[in-house]
């Protein structure tokens, strides 16, 4: 490359979803996001991810929040930037395959209620999982972004990430996103894998990654140089450790370069100086734990991203074996290959972890099985890169004839039913889709909300834009 073309790397800002998911459990409110909008809209980031992932969940769970009511209130302050959300494919944000009429209508007033680019990816890697959501996103004239879960193993080689982005490519997909959630992609690796992909398709690439590992502002160095075109960033109080690097750092790093964003300093400064007292307020309520600010080399050595090791502490502690720390991690490599070497990720972390656990405790290697392992060796997740250890599928799920097609091909649409169903809590469609994820979560919060209603005087209710002041 000569150095006079300019090629600014462009920025997606992860502070209001990815950064406090990773670091404070995807507790930030939507009243401590909304008076810094105006000054992030002048940034002049790609876009700002702030909706989807865990958030959804949180919002109704923890924050008694509507989350559709947060997009909404993003939407109106973000005048200028492109508003972003993770979706995992038929999973939408929930734990389970939906019926490709609610992944359709999901997606529809995703994009109503004000997103813009949609980020897709799948547990397994399994293309098939995210044909509908790639086609619901098109059909309403949406930004459909497919993310490759990265991760190491046999099956993992360039060649594998190339094809995938081919397909990705002939999906229709309108960019495509390495999505490294346990921060394992190292710098000259960058360099190679960009490479391959930026020679294979012609759409953008995007990059994200953890600082898990302490690499990740390296990564993203190099992939630069290798022609990444997007990187994921988070202002730097909610950056580094399980989040991803910090944004005025990577903005600094390309100053002067062929790759410099022409971002202001100053302005990501004064950002910057509104998020500093949100996260002391986190460190002094115990919600963000210093130990998740530090470098965990052992995600290299292990292939686990931070939040599934967290996981496996607090599972080891209550059943008194935090002794058998090492025994499980030398295991979780053996499970996941027996699986079908899937990348780690929600879910398939969680269900290699737990099923890790259970083998070391009991003594005897898949004496039980959880739901879940019996769930993904009868096919009911999708298809795995690798072939599954047939021993251990004879011995989890016995005569059963696993499923070979896409798994929602088995789903008759359940729109319908979930609508019938939740009839007497409806206020607006989007609860609908709210009920059809978390049908429990769900009815708590629309009862709250009924509550909230009954004691609202009329004259401050804003009842426009629903808004009801507690």
């Amino acid at each position: 490359m000569t150095e006079h073309i300019k090629k600014p790397v462009k920025i997606t800002e992860t502070i209001l979803r990815d950064a406090h998911q990773s670091l404070i459990a995807t507790r930030m409110t939507t009243e401590e996001m909304l008076p810094i909008i105006e000054k992030m809209d002048k940034v002049g980031y790609h876009s700002v991810e702030c909706w989807g992932g865990a958030t959804f969940d949180a919002s109704l769970r923890f924050l008694k929040e509507d989350p559709w009511e947060r997009l909404r209130k993003l939407r109106a302050g973000f005048k200028n930037t492109k508003l972003q959300m993770l979706f995992r494919g038929q999973n939408i944000l929930g734990y389970r395959h939906y019926a490709d009429d609610v992944v359709e209508y999901f997606v529809q007033k995703s994009i109503a209620n004000g997103i813009d680019i949609i980020r897709i990816f799948d547990a397994l890697n399994d293309i098939r999982n995210l044909e509908t959501t790639v086609k619901a996103t098109n059909k309403e004239n949406g930004h459909a972004q497919i993310a490759i879960s990265y991760t190491l193993g046999d099956a993992y080689t360039t060649e594998y990430y190339v094809e995938m982005a081919k397909r990705i490519q002939e999906m229709g997909a309108k960019s495509l996103c390495l999505k490294d959630m346990a921060g394992l992609l190292l710098p000259y690796e960058a360099t190679d894998l960009i490479g391959a992909l930026k020679d294979a398709v012609e759409i953008p690439i995007q990059l994200h990654t953890h600082y898990t590992s302490g690499v990740a502002a390296m990564t993203y160095l190099k992939a630069v140089e290798a022609g990444c075109d997007i990187i994921d960033t988070a202002m730097s109080p909610f950056s580094m450790g399980t989040s991803q690097p910090a944004t005025e750092v990577m903005v600094e790093t390309f100053k002067g370069t062929p790759y410099d964003t022409g971002f202001d300093q100053l302005l990501l400064a004064e950002i910057a100086d509104y998020f500093r007292p949100l996260r002391d307020k986190a460190l002094e309520t115990g919600l963000l734990n210093p130990k998740v600010m530090g470098v965990d080399i052992k995600t290299l050595l292990y292939q686990v991203p931070g939040g599934m090791l967290s996981n496996l502490v607090s599972q080891l502690k209550e059943q008194n074996a935090e002794d058998r720390y090492y025994d499980v991690l030398n295991e979780i490599p053996r499970v996941r290959k027996d699986l079908g070497e899937p990348p780690l990720v929600t879910p398939s972390s969680q269900i290699v972890g737990t099923q890790a656990v259970f083998n070391v405790l009991l003594g005897e290697r898949y004496k039980m099985a959880t739901k879940e392992t019996k769930a993904v060796l009868s096919g009911e997740y999708g298809q795995t890169v690798k072939p599954f250890n047939k021993e251990v599928q004879k011995k989890v799920i016995g005569d059963i004839e696993p499923i070979t097609c896409r798994p929602a091909d088995l789903l008759e649409p359940e729109l319908a039913k979930i609508e019938a169903e939740m009839a007497q809590w409806k206020e607006q469609d989007e609860d609908v889709l709210t009920y059809a994820l978390f049908p429990q979560v769900a009815t708590d919060f629309f009862k709250y909300r009924q509550a909230q209603k009954a004691k609202v005087d009329p004259a401050v209710a804003d009842t426009a834009s629903g808004a009801y002041p507690v």
